[in-house]
């Protein structure tokens, strides 16, 4: 009996460990309630819910593995359409620039009327055409519009370019009075033809005064049209023939907003001087460099300060001379001085003149003998 007590104190003794080992969720303090129960069947009822969505997650893997295999595709595709439409508008901007550099716009205008007069109607396109013809019918449509885009922009622009290129008006002298309809027109270069403008550092820019432009000035006032013609701006313009010219001999002053920018230069457009070409002479020291009718041209030495210069007084027979015979064309009387010193030839000429004169006197005095 007593042996029976003791086997059950220490039954007692070891419970709570059996306890505590075997669940340790469970509290040894705190009895197994309803509420510990209630807490352990929730939690054995969410165990198959995580394990479905370990199972979902699982079968959604093999989801997003095709959507990344579409993700390549897509951005090829997206690329091609890029690279096709960049390509296409390379192609428009440098047919458009060639173009333009090698056809005027009139020319372009004419090459594509009849191109255009035919698709002035859109295209019809049947029912059953095939995709081809419809891509076709398209694209006649697309050109058409793309065509005429292209002439108003290049129309606009060159209209406003040609406000900066040409001169300001196509008559830049007044009309002659009836009376004077004869007079020939005398064009003179300003820069190292009658004048040269200097600068040092010392005293900055000054102008000086060809030796003679006086004398030149006054005589050829009574022969002709005296007309400057420079490609300086107006404001420097003025005041140089202000000083220049104290006895009015110079009939107009033209600056260089009457001058044709091409080239990078601005050209003398004797064309634009609502003269008569064929009674007009241009004198200048860059003659073939400033002037678009080399045919009107009268080259002399550019001005570069030589004190015995003589340049604009060997030229006054010349020009006097001409004024006089009044020939019907001068650049036909020009074209036989092409490439000689105009001044020197013609006083060479002239002395040949007065020695065959001298000869046909002393035959007739001979013959009269």
């Amino acid at each position: 009996m007593a042996m029976a007590r003791v086997a059950l104190a220490r039954s007692r003794a070891l419970l709570p460990r059996a306890a505590a080992l075997s669940s340790p969720s469970f509290s040894t303090a705190a009895p197994f309630s309803s509420s510990s129960r209630a807490a352990a069947v929730r939690r054995v009822a969410a165990a198959p819910s995580s394990s479905h969505a370990a199972a979902a997650a699982s079968s959604a893997a093999p989801g997003a593995g095709g959507e990344a295999a579409v993700a390549p595709a897509a951005r090829k595709r997206w690329g091609l359409l890029k690279f096709g439409t960049f390509a296409a508008l390379a192609g428009t901007l440098g047919g458009a620039g060639y173009v333009s550099y090698a056809y005027t716009l009139a020319e372009v205008d004419q090459k594509t009327t009849e191109f255009r007069m035919n698709m002035v109607a859109p295209p019809v396109v049947a029912e059953g055409a095939s995709e081809f013809e419809k891509f076709r019918a398209m694209a006649y449509s697309t050109a058409k519009k793309a065509i005429e885009l292209y002439l108003d922009i290049r129309s606009t622009i060159e209209g406003h370019v040609m406000g900066f290129t040409e001169p300001t008006s196509d008559k830049l002298l007044p009309d002659l009075h009836p009376q004077q309809q004869h007079v020939f027109t005398l064009v003179l270069d300003l820069n190292e033809t009658l004048i040269h403008s200097d600068w040092q550092r010392g005293r900055g820019w000054r102008t000086f005064k060809r030796p003679g432009v006086d004398a030149f000035l006054e005589h050829m006032a009574n022969f002709y049209e005296v007309v400057v013609y420079s490609d300086q701006i107006p404001t420097s313009l003025e005041p140089i023939i202000d000083r220049l010219d104290t006895k009015g001999c110079i009939s107009a002053r033209l600056s260089r907003p009457a001058t044709k920018y091409q080239d990078g230069k601005h050209y003398r457009d004797l064309s634009k001087l609502n003269r008569n070409p064929a009674q007009v002479l241009y004198v200048s020291a860059h003659a073939l460099e400033s002037c678009l009718q080399l045919e009107n041209c009268v080259t002399i030495k550019p001005w570069k300060l030589e004190n015995d210069d003589t340049q604009l007084l060997d030229l006054i027979p010349f020009l006097e001379y001409l004024a006089m015979a009044s020939p019907p064309d001068v650049r036909a009387v020009l074209a036989s001085y092409q490439g000689r010193d105009v001044a020197k030839e013609f006083a060479k000429r002239s002395k040949e003149i007065e020695r065959l004169k001298q000869e046909r006197q002393q035959h007739k005095s001979i013959w009269r003998r």
